[in-house]
């Protein structure tokens, strides 16, 4: 849609050429910026002529810049001894959005959304993604993306502090994984998305839950747990309040959801 608030639109070649005041609104892909009415934002910096490149494989592992384009992330192959890299397109999957809206939606969009059932939030997150921020005015600072989401449609961005990028550690993208996803309907928003990780001798198992809880949760076990260790770690760590209710399901149903499938990834990396 048209924003007929929007005055002036900027086109930065410098994170240091930014002059962040009220009103100012980052623009990556525009896919939510340009959906509903910004009554609040009169000037668009636009992050494109930052010109980041998208994916930088390097020996600490995978570096997804905040403006890589959904299908971007989609067409990456990786290394051979990256197994979890299937991942990604499971999660794109999981959108609800049209698969033409991947060529303009970014990565960090979708982390900055901040919603429950953020696909690029439960990716990022199951894979112990590391967020680099810069602000405006002080050194660039890190933040597990686990960390960085603190509610519905909040993160621990300050006033002007942009999200450069994510860092997929090579050690997660090593690790085996299991994937499980369910919505209220067929192509419904994701009522709970549950991806476990574990190493190849069974070793670091990590339960991440997501859309069934108003932020990303990690549950790390030292070895594959057992049906009983599992369920009662997931009751101790998300108690009946810790769930997030909405028109895609009642806090009942994601939590019993939520035991359903991790039980099946954990039978499945057994």
């Amino acid at each position: 849609m048209n924003l007929n608030t929007i005055v002036e639109v900027k086109r930065p070649k410098a994170f240091d050429q930014v002059e962040w005041r009220d009103g100012h609104a980052f623009l990556g892909g525009g896919t939510w910026l340009f959906s509903e009415p910004q009554v609040s934002v009169d000037t668009l910096v636009d992050l494109d002529q930052l010109g980041w490149p998208a994916l930088t494989v390097t020996p600490r592992g995978l570096e997804i810049a905040a403006t890589c384009r959904i299908v971007e992330l989609h067409d990456f192959k990786g290394p051979p001894e990256w197994k979890a890299v299937p991942l990604f397109d499971q999660c794109i999957d999981c959108f609800l959005m049209s698969f033409k809206i991947w060529n303009a939606a970014t990565v960090g969009g979708n982390v900055v959304m901040s919603l429950p059932a953020g696909a690029m939030v439960s990716l990022t997150a199951a894979l112990e993604g590391v967020c680099t921020l810069w602000p405006q005015n002080g050194p660039p600072r890190q933040v597990p993306v686990v960390d960085f989401v603190t509610g519905m449609h909040t993160n621990v961005l300050q006033k002007g502090e942009l999200l450069r990028s994510i860092l997929l550690p090579a050690s997660a993208l090593r690790k085996r994984f299991a994937m499980r996803q369910q919505s209220l309907t067929r192509h419904g928003r994701s009522a709970a998305l549950i991806v476990a990780t574990v190493g190849d001798n069974g070793e670091d198992f990590l339960l991440t839950v997501s859309a069934a809880t108003p932020r990303p949760v990690h549950i790390r076990f030292a070895r594959t747990p057992t049906a009983v260790e599992l369920r009662q770690a997931i009751d101790t760590r998300l108690p009946p309040d810790a769930w997030f209710a909405d028109v895609h399901g009642s806090a009942a149903y994601k939590r019993h959801v939520t035991f359903h499938l991790a039980e099946q990834v954990r039978g499945e990396l057994s």
